[in-house]
This record gives C-alpha cells, structure tokens and sequence, in this order.
C-alpha cells in the first residue's frame, strides 16, 4: 500500500484543499495564510510533498485531487487495522465497542455491512 500517512499540518492542508477544489495556487495560498498562518513557500513545499505522495495534482496552478477524502480515509483505516490489529477486523470491532452495548439499529446496520461485503 502506498504510503499516505500525513502529519496533523499536511492532514488539515489536504482538508482545504478538499474543501475548495479545484483551486488556484494564488487562492490556496492566501487560505493558507489566513488559516494557517503559512508563507507562500510552506504553501508550495506541503503542496509538492502531497503531489508526490500521489494525493494531489497541480497542472497549470489549478490544484484537485487525484485521491478523494474518502478514498484517503478508507485508506487511512485499512492501514490501522493492519498496522494495529494485523488486519484482523474482529479484533479491530472487539476493541473498538470495547464493552459498551449496540443499539439495535447500530447492530442492523453492522449486519447489513457485513452481508453486503460477504464473500460468497
């Protein structure tokens, strides 16, 4: 799996990037510094470290997404799993729920995920 871990900086950059693209260089770099308190070359540096991470793509100073959120959050998790429970999904929900109780429709719709991505 490609490596997509990001720092609590390049994960919040990412989420305005999200959030307002495509976009200009020029405008990202503006919300950068208003939101992040970031000069023009943090900008440019965090951008081209997140292109090369294969996340983003920046064609003629418009930069979008080669990687959706939701893409790179279903990877994120994957990632945890294997890393933290070694892929064992059971472990992950056992630990997760950690002995607290499901209400029934949490309990509904965890059976109807599991039906759906069932190997058959």
């Amino acid at each position: 799996m490609k490596d997509y871990k990001l720092s609590k900086s390049e994960t919040r950059f990412a989420e305005i990037i999200w959030q307002h693209e495509p976009i200009g260089s020029g405008e990202l770099v503006k919300l950068c510094e208003k939101e992040m308190k970031w000069k023009k070359s943090t900008t440019y540096t965090v951008l081209k470290n997140l292109c090369d991470k294969g996340i983003f793509q920046n064609q003629n100073a418009v930069i979008t997404s080669l990687l959706k959120r939701d893409e790179f959050y279903a990877k994120q998790s994957r990632r945890f799993v294997e890393d933290a429970f070694g892929g064992s999904l059971p472990k992950f929900l056992t630990a997760f729920i950690g002995g607290r109780k499901l209400s029934d429709s949490q309990a509904a719709e965890l059976k109807k995920l599991i039906d759906e991505h069932k190997e058959e």
